[in-house]
């Protein structure tokens, strides 16, 4: 497995896998790895020849307030847990390398941005689809994985991915979560002990809108209301929660089959996200 910290060393070694006629995959991540990175990168390694794993906190998916400084970061065990699952490639830029003085050049996928999770972070798929972007055009990959629990984020992706013509095929994996039901992330570290228990709520709510969906619920108020007093009482503070169409985002007017049910929740000062399709 081998470390790469410039661009210009990446670009060289996946020209002459290129040539090679092997198949690239790529999972992008902010590091601090766990089960469910490595669940996507398992997905990765069955489908190329040649694997590579970029590690990068992005500075311009962060809003001035939010957490890019203390971001969670262990690049050796990132390395370790890799090289246990065959990755070939670990790309592990800095921000200059990213973002060179100067750099002045983004894109976006208008009006999906600014849904969700967006409303509240107006600059964070901006900087999530420009750094994507621009490992896409480094790895130059065949395949790319992405994870469900970021729903928007992979179909904002794959919006980009299909209005840009690029030659990359875009595939989710499943949320892995804890044995509570707790979505796993990096930002799960933040919580206290009181918090991550009360974390569990967020998918408890989500399976009782599930249930009652199998029972008849068709009207999407309720289902919210339903989860939001599920959550209150679990001292959560609702940033949002949605009833989405899976392919717009857009909000439905009735609940049916395929109907994405989204939220974001803080506890205390940790932001957590989660979702589920009926």
């Amino acid at each position: 497995m081998q470390l790469v910290r410039s661009v210009s060393q990446a670009k060289k070694i996946i020209a002459s896998i290129k040539k090679r006629g092997m198949k690239i995959g790529l999972v992008p991540t902010m590091g601090y790895l766990h089960e469910g990175h490595l669940s996507l990168v398992r997905i990765a390694r069955k489908k190329c020849d040649f694997l590579v794993v970029s590690v990068f906190v992005n500075p311009t998916q962060f809003g001035p307030e939010e957490d890019f400084r203390k971001y969670p970061r262990d690049l050796k065990r990132d390395l370790r847990l890799l090289k246990l699952e065959g990755v070939d490639l670990v790309f592990y830029p800095s921000v200059s390398q990213m973002y060179p003085d100067g750099f002045r050049t983004y894109v976006e996928v208008v009006e999906w941005s600014r849904l969700l999770c967006g409303a509240s972070r107006p600059i964070h798929f901006r900087g999530v689809t420009t750094v994507v972007l621009k490992f896409f055009n480094i790895v130059q990959p065949d395949i790319a994985v992405f994870g469900s629990k970021d729903f928007q984020q992979a179909v904002i992706i794959k919006k980009m991915v299909k209005e840009l013509n690029l030659n990359v095929r875009i595939v989710t994996g499943r949320i892995v979560r804890e044995s509570d039901g707790l979505a796993m992330s990096s930002r799960n570290k933040y919580l206290s002990e009181k918090e991550r228990k009360n974390a569990a709520v967020l998918y408890q709510s989500l399976k009782s809108v599930k249930r009652a969906y199998k029972k008849g619920l068709r009207k999407p108020r309720p289902a919210v209301e339903m989860m939001a007093k599920m959550i209150e009482q679990k001292g959560g503070g609702i940033d949002y929660i949605q009833t989405v169409d899976k392919d717009t985002l857009e909000p439905v007017k009735k609940l049916k089959k395929g109907t994405l049910i989204a939220v974001a929740v803080f506890f205390g000062r940790t932001r957590l996200i989660d979702n589920i399709l009926l």
